[in-house]
């Protein structure tokens, strides 16, 4: 290790970040992790985001409570939330977001086997690149390879947690009320859609959350490999 440190700052006093970066790639087996090793670090480091973070958002408001990823009403509903509470119904609108946010935790606690999945199934074909990039890079990495198949995935999941929860109920009844206001434009929104999008952007704002705790504090690292993995990216 002491011999790759000083192969690095030889080669940042020399040659800058660029060259620093073409250094460490010809590294001899990346000081004697393996692609696949790397790999299977970054793995590790996303299972715990789902384990230990991903996990908060089942419980009863995991979503509701947590400011990072509370679902709000999409801008177009806007109006039926200011229409309702303009004639004494702001209960009625607070348990529309609620119950948004129980679809969501419920949802996320039957399609956690989901994520797991599908973080199985990355391939990284860069894993080194990965490693030495920004702090959530592997998060981005997961979306940017996941988003669509997991959102198939999840869809009818959340579709089933709106009846589980009554949020089906509660929406018809809110929607009914609104579009019988004088005057205001009749809305048919497609919140399984909506309450979809958010609730994986609240999944991978969590897993963030871990991936940059992990890169950030050695005791997070609660594996061997995540250890050495990750002191790949503390010796960059």
């Amino acid at each position: 290790m002491k011999k790759f440190l000083v192969v690095v700052i030889v080669a940042f006093l020399f040659s800058g970040c660029a060259e620093l970066q073409q250094v460490v790639n010809n590294l001899p087996n990346n000081v004697g992790l393996s692609q696949d090793q790397i790999g299977n670090g970054l793995r590790q480091a996303l299972d715990n985001g789902i384990e230990h973070q991903v996990a908060k958002l089942t419980s009863k408001d995991g979503f509701y409570r947590n400011e990072l990823v509370k679902i709000l009403l999409p801008e177009e509903l806007q109006a039926v939330d200011k229409g309702l509470r303009k004639i004494g119904l702001g209960n009625l609108a607070d348990e529309g977001i609620k119950v948004l946010n129980r679809a969501a935790e419920d949802a996320v606690k039957t399609a956690t086997p989901i994520f797991v999945n599908a973080v199985k199934e990355i391939t990284f074909n860069d894993a080194k690149n990965i490693l030495l990039g920004d702090k959530n890079a592997a998060t981005n990495y997961l979306q940017l390879k996941t988003s669509q198949s997991l959102y198939n995935s999840f869809s009818p999941v959340i579709d089933n947690s709106f009846s589980k929860v009554g949020a089906d109920k509660v929406w018809s009844n809110l929607i009914t009320k609104y579009n019988s206001i004088p005057f205001v434009k009749k809305v048919n929104p497609d919140l399984t859609g909506y309450v979809t999008n958010e609730a994986l952007k609240g999944v991978f704002t969590m897993i963030e959350i871990e991936e940059k705790g992990i890169r950030e504090k050695v005791g997070l690292r609660n594996t061997a490999l995540l250890r050495q993995v990750f002191a790949l990216q503390d010796n960059r």
